[in-house]
């Protein structure tokens, strides 16, 4: 009897375990999606296979620099395209014949040109494998080049730099290829009377971040960069004042709303080329809390370079701040804070997601002059964010109470990148010479008028008022893009909408290369 008592007992026992087991594997099961949600996603190795339409997509952007190069052409590879420019800087003696035109027309603005270099130097940095994967690294550092040997010419002294060449009044008036232009091309520069801290501070920037590129390769060359580079923040450090106002002309084309960004901007950039702990105390102490409006996320721009340095300067936050004695981890983790900011504000799933979307699409739509510029950018810094997370293996971004992958960082990149190339509600790419259907009336004086045509200043508007579409490709060009409601107007006439830039281009050549394969971004430039 005993016996029998002590066998249902066990009997009960192994039933009681039994049920709890089971209940222990359906917990297991409910919960596995969420643990699995927090763990990292494995780290990428080399880059894999490129995706076939971000490739072809990169290749064809590529070319727009070619496009726009003035000076000596060497090794020319687009047809229509020839020798211009070539005395632009001499009544300085100065060599001012390379750089390139800022857009549809023959000006060099030094502004914009700048922000050129400095996002064709990151996206080469940080992306710089996935370009060799599809044949263009040598292509983007050449190019690059021809921006930063025109930017050294052009400063010619510690206080001095010739921010632009070419009256914008006069240039306008004119349609004519920039092969036989004959309007004046006179030359603008910043000093100590008449200062311009956000121009000087952008090319500061845009040396400091293509020394980097050419550390290894061309060091000699690497460290002249620098050293303008330095000069040029010092600069516009201690004559703080901007360029719209010492130029007021300038506000009609490239108007400055500021210049303590560039400084932050430049800061940041010379920290990471010269690991000089001065520069990164500069952005996060006193002018950090000055200037970079933390926990209120912007939009990056050739104007506006916050959203840019919150996420560079994060960077150091997933990368290279371990121990809070060797970075001034408080300031900048309200840099990464605000970066954090920024991306839930274009999540579109996001509890504080943007409604400045269009209506049809979901592209990001900031204003209607441009608009590819905001979405593009938007676009390059979440697939920047998105591998500083994967690389790091950070799991997951909090937006609020919701939570959101690398991969969904990376998909909103996608989604962006697609419109542009066609994947909108006219079924048209933006990017000159990509896919069946793309603009034929783009605003560029070179490729409106055939490339044996002698035309004076005025005469070449008959090429502007013909109904035929442009002679010539202006291949890779980005244009500026659709209306709120997604409507495009493909007409010569049509600049606000139909006139590709070279910041533009440096952009898509950026998101295009984060998009072509997936692989993981290194830990540091240096």
């Amino acid at each position: 009897m005993l016996e029998k008592s002590r066998s249902g007992e066990r009997f009960r026992w192994i039933l009681v375990i039994v049920v709890l087991a089971l209940v222990g594997c359906v917990i297991l099961v409910i919960k596995k999606p969420h643990s699995l949600y927090d763990e990292a996603a494995p780290v990428p190795g080399p880059p894999a296979a490129p995706v076939k339409k971000y490739a072809n997509a990169l290749k064809i952007a590529m070319q727009f620099f070619d496009v726009q190069k003035s000076g000596k052409l060497v090794d020319n590879m687009i047809s229509w395209r020839g020798d211009s420019g070539l005395k632009d800087g001499s009544e300085a003696r100065l060599d001012l014949s390379k750089g390139m035109y800022d857009a549809g027309d023959h000006m060099k603005f030094g502004f914009p040109m700048a922000f050129t270099a400095t996002v064709l130097s990151w996206a080469i940095l940080e992306y710089g494998d996935q370009m060799e994967s599809v044949d263009q690294f040598t292509d983007a550092k050449r190019s690059l080049k021809w921006i930063t040997d025109y930017l050294i010419n052009a400063h010619p002294s510690e206080n001095v730099l010739y921010i632009q060449v070419g009256d914008p009044e006069a240039d306008h008036n004119c349609w004519d290829r920039p092969e036989v232009m004959t309007e004046e091309r006179p030359l603008t520069q910043v000093n100590t009377s008449s200062p311009g801290t956000e121009v000087a501070a952008e090319t500061a920037a845009a040396m400091a971040s293509a020394s980097l590129v050419f550390k290894e390769i061309d060091p000699n060359y690497s460290r002249t960069l620098l050293e303008h580079s330095k000069q040029l923040f010092n600069f516009a450090d201690k004559h703080r004042h901007s360029y719209s106002i010492s130029f007021p002309e300038v506000q009609k084309y490239y108007n400055s709303t500021g210049y303590e960004d560039e400084l932050l901007w430049a800061a940041s950039w010379l920290y990471h080329a010269t690991m000089d702990r001065f520069y990164l105390q500069y952005a996060t102490e006193k002018n950090g809390k000055a200037f970079a409006n933390w926990g209120t996320p912007t939009w990056f721009s050739w104007d506006n370079k916050l959203a840019g340095t919150q996420v560079l300067l994060s960077r150091l936050t997933f990368f290279g701040c371990k121990e809070v004695s060797k970075c001034l981890i408080s300031g900048l983790q309200k840099y990464r804070e605000t970066a954090e900011a920024v991306m839930c504000v274009l999540l579109p799933n996001s509890p504080t997601a943007t409604t400045s979307r269009t209506t049809e699409g979901g592209l990001i739509w900031v204003n209607e002059w441009n608009s590819l510029q905001h979405p593009v950018a938007s676009a390059f810094l979440m697939a920047l964010f998105s591998d500083y997370m994967l690389t790091s293996q950070t799991a997951k971004l909090s937006c609020n109470d919701d939570s959101f992958t690398p991969a969904d960082l990376r998909n909103f990149a996608q989604t962006q990148a697609d419109y542009v190339l066609g994947d909108n509600p006219s079924e048209m790419s933006f990017l000159v010479g990509y896919g069946n259907r793309y603009p034929q009336y783009v605003h560029h004086r070179g490729a409106s008028i055939p490339a044996d045509a002698n035309t004076g200043c005025i005469d070449g508007f008959k090429w502007f008022d013909s109904t035929d579409p442009n002679p010539n490709v202006a291949i890779g060009g980005l244009v500026g893009g659709p209306f709120l409601n997604g409507t495009y107007i493909d007409s010569r006439n049509n600049s606000m909408q139909g006139e590709p830039t070279t910041y533009n281009s440096a952009l898509i050549v950026g998101l295009l290369s984060s998009l072509v394969t997936t692989s993981s971004v290194v830990s540091s430039f240096t």
